[in-house]
């Protein structure tokens, strides 16, 4: 089993890493609250009520299959992903898994520059 990381009190402590081998900090919506509260000096309640307007317009985006495009930051969009073949580990067994589909994030070159 590979090491891990933690997050204490919002701040990133290496325990390892991740099973890509990148280093990475979770950032949770109350951190992201206070980062824009603290740049703007606007008021946190009001601040967590257009995130949270802003992830339920996303989420009915998402349930209604739309794509949706952020300039300067990336793209969400809807890739079908074909039916497989796959083995059950414990018995062996040939399972196939359905068609279905995935929710795609492609960021923009602005950002994947950074």
């Amino acid at each position: 089993m590979s090491p891990m990381f933690f997050v204490v009190g919002g701040e990133y402590q290496e325990g390892g890493s991740t099973p890509s081998g990148i280093k990475e900090k979770n950032m949770i919506k109350k951190e992201i609250i206070e980062k824009i509260a603290e740049s703007t000096g606007l008021n946190k309640i009001v601040i967590k009520k257009i995130i949270d307007e802003f992830l339920n317009v996303l989420s009915s985006c998402f349930e209604n299959k739309e794509r949706i495009e952020l300039r300067d930051f990336g793209v969400f969009y809807f890739k079908k992903i074909k039916p497989k073949k796959a083995r059950n580990p414990k018995t062996g067994e040939e399972v196939i898994i359905p068609e279905r589909i995935k929710i795609i994030f492609k960021p923009s070159k602005k950002l994947r520059i950074k």
